[in-house]
């Protein structure tokens, strides 16, 4: 009885699972038609002057295809000339019919793409992963710039790597792997070098055929349209004088970067191909090592980044091989795993302003960050071969188990589950940046204008006076009429705000990193909480509301239609008052510090930053008091859906087994210590099988 009970429960579990995972790969579907429709009527909804731009200046009613002239008259089309042989037929389609058909046939083209991709993932393969990989493939595919790029353009580059994943993962006979890849490289030539890859990988039949078809493709469109052909090739150098400037932030290869530099004449030309010599030598022979180990769509993915980065000019819509990259496993530890992919996901779907900041040392960086994930990809990122021991079983990580909670169901996500050790800290300041930046995109977003704020402000007004709240006036006018007081409220206002939180977290970071994941989380609910209030509650601040006599002692007498906040005028939302972050991140950091801090006198000193901070924005007629109120309240939240969610702060104390392993966690500024004696006694992981070479060199 008692060995069909446990039978029972087992099934009963399985089948659990099961029915979470389909419903999971139903929603995913449901958010891939979506995304489609949604792409489908950005396109639509654009005026036709705006929308499939490249497509309508090649093929529309005054394109250059349909002209007697030259195809690069202009410089409008920057494809080879056998692309506008291959275009030429579409001529004769309306503009208007065409962009909705064009539009939807690259949303299937995206579609294969995922599907073709997550069906070449490296074997072994799990079930769960092979039912969400195809959906979450061609979500992360319409998510990312090149694809969004390609459809507002009309571009046709989906296509070349298409072809190309179909020659290695469709194609059963070398001959059209051949053709595939040789069609591919005569519509973007630097796409040949997938003909080495198969020369090297000991398909030498279809590299042949890749060549031979290539230069098929090239002489036809040479007899055809002999003067484009020597536009194009000698004297625009494969294309790489055509469409936009060379060294515009567009174009994401070594050629552009070093543009962007400053080299310019021979000097740039001569370090270009001695570059681009050594990451061709370098990538591709990180290629073949993966396809030898089984691991083809990551050499594949390594060459197309190769192909980007030696190009002469690799434009926003021709980086996807940047995302296919991310299928490559880094780390030995399962904390690790996900740093590459979030890395790649991130710079793939973001503009480089909201991964980092405008700052002078970090620009470059910024301008080129799809440049140097291909590199990295390319030359650089350790992935692992399928023969290390650590590529099936990487070494688990050290979680966590919160003290027991107050209510049975807390916490509401039991998989939530705390990690003793740091996060990766360029992650983790990636992430950082990401997140505020889109709370400013929001925070500017979020406005009703000026007469709904100032309405809102008299309504807040007549709260406090009903209250006999109402002490901003007082206090303002008060504060005015002492010269140091004001300085020091007008200098904490606008300095402390961020300094006091960052410090806060980096100290958490580096001593105790447990603590630091829940006081970020909390911090974060906090302040997805106060972006509500903003988009549904525009306010305007004493200091805008015009008839009450208040002192913007920081920028002077304001203009109310044309409020001035500084230099962030242009960039920040001038009725965001509502709730007040100012006094809630500075509440978050009292709390924070009266429950960690060891000594007494630090919690007393943490205690001082909100109340200087309430009494900051009060006295520069920035906030009302009820803005605070609000601040309190979404900080509160904050801290209790971080227990709701996750369990209570305080951890189990750490017993060790009798193995001598390590278990539970607890709280203070040992962790490091801990998990590195965890990780010592998890032994080392065993070899897994032999991996499968049925896609290996010579099969």
């Amino acid at each position: 009885m008692r060995g069909g009970a446990v039978t029972d429960a087992v099934a009963d579990t399985v089948t659990d699972v099961e029915s979470r995972t389909r419903l999971t790969r139903v929603l995913l579907w449901l958010v891939v038609a979506v995304l489609g429709v949604r792409q489908m009527a950005v396109v639509v909804r654009q005026p036709p002057g705006e929308r499939l731009t490249d497509l309508e200046t090649w093929i529309g009613e005054n394109g250059v295809l349909h002209g007697t002239g030259s195809l690069y008259d202009g410089d409008r089309f920057t494809g080879t000339p056998f692309a506008g042989l291959v275009l030429k037929p579409l001529t004769a389609s309306a503009e208007a019919s065409l962009g909705v058909a064009w539009t939807f046939g690259s949303l299937l083209l995206v579609a294969a793409l995922g599907v073709v991709a997550a069906r070449a993932l490296p074997k072994p393969v799990g079930r769960r992963t092979a039912l969400l990989a195809a959906p979450v493939a061609i979500t992360l595919l319409m998510l990312s710039l090149p694809v969004r790029n390609t459809l507002h353009l009309g571009q046709t580059s989906i296509l070349p790597v298409l072809l190309v994943l179909l020659a290695w993962f469709a194609a059963r006979d070398d001959r059209l792997r051949g053709v595939l890849v040789g069609l591919a490289a005569a519509l973007q030539p630097t796409l040949l070098l997938f003909a080495v890859l198969l020369w090297l990988t000991g398909r030498r039949r279809a590299s042949a055929a890749s060549l031979a078809t290539f230069t098929l493709g090239t002489a036809a469109a040479w007899a055809a349209v002999p003067k484009d052909s020597w536009t194009y090739w000698i004297h625009h150098v494969a294309g790489a004088g055509l469409g936009e400037r060379p060294d515009s932030l567009a174009n994401q290869s070594l050629h552009g970067a070093l543009l962007r530099l400053g080299l310019e004449g021979p000097v740039e030309i001569a370090l270009f191909l001695v570059l681009a010599a050594a990451v061709a030598f370098i990538g591709v022979r990180r290629a073949v090592r993966y396809a030898q180990d089984g691991q083809l769509l990551l050499a594949v993915a390594v060459t197309g980044c190769v192909v980007v980065a030696v190009s002469p000019t690799a434009w926003q819509h021709q980086l996807l091989w940047v995302l296919l990259a991310v299928v490559g496993k880094v780390g030995k530890r399962a904390s690790d795993r996900l740093v590459w992919p979030a890395v790649v996901v991130l710079v793939v779907t973001l503009p480089g302003q909201m991964l980092l900041p405008n700052v002078g040392p970090v620009t470059s960086v910024r301008d080129n960050a799809l440049l140097l994930a291909a590199l990295g990809a390319a030359c650089a990122t350790p992935f692992l071969l399928r023969t290390s021991p650590y590529w099936a079983r990487p070494v688990p990580t050290d979680h966590a188990r919160p003290v027991a909670a107050r209510w049975r169901r807390v916490p509401l996500l039991p998989f939530w589950r705390r990690v003793l050790h740091r996060p990766n800290l360029l992650l983790e300041l990636l992430l950082i940046r990401v997140v505020y930046s889109a709370y400013a995109q929001v925070r500017l977003a979020a406005t009703a204008g000026r007469p709904l704020a100032e309405e809102h402000g008299r309504q807040i007004h007549a709260i406090e006076q009903w209250l006999h709240i109402d002490i901003e006036l007082w206090v303002n006018h008060t504060v005015v009429g002492i010269g140091w007081l004001r300085e020091f409220f007008d200098y904490y206002y606008s300095t402390f705000h961020f300094i006091v939180p960052l410090a806060i977290l980096g100290v958490l970071y580096a001593r105790r990193p447990a603590d630091y994941r829940w006081a970020r989380t909390s911090i974060g609910f906090a302040t997805v909480l106060a972006l509500v209030g903003f988009w549904l509650y525009p306010l305007a601040p004493p200091r805008l509301m015009p008839g009450l006599g208040f002192i913007d002692t920081i920028h002077g007498v304001q203009d109310f239609a044309k409020p001035d906040y500084g230099t962030l005028t242009g960039v920040t939302n001038q009725y965001a008052a509502m709730p007040s972050l100012h006094f809630g991140w500075s509440l978050w950091c009292g709390v924070v510090i009266v429950i960690l801090a060891p000594k007494l006198w630090m919690k007393a000193l943490g205690l001082l930053h909100p109340l200087f901070t309430v009494a900051a924005i009060v006295a520069t007629a920035n906030h009302w008091v009820l803005d605070a109120v609000g601040g309190a309240l979404v900080v509160s939240l904050g801290f209790g859906l971080t227990y709701l969610l996750s369990g209570p702060r305080k951890l189990e104390p750490v017993t060790v087994t009798g193995k001598g392993q390590e278990e539970g966690g607890e709280q203070g500024g040992t962790a490091p210590e801990r998990v590195r004696r965890t990780a010592a006694s998890v032994p080392e992981p065993a070899p897994g099988p032999d991996p499968v070479r049925a896609e290996a060199v010579g099969t």
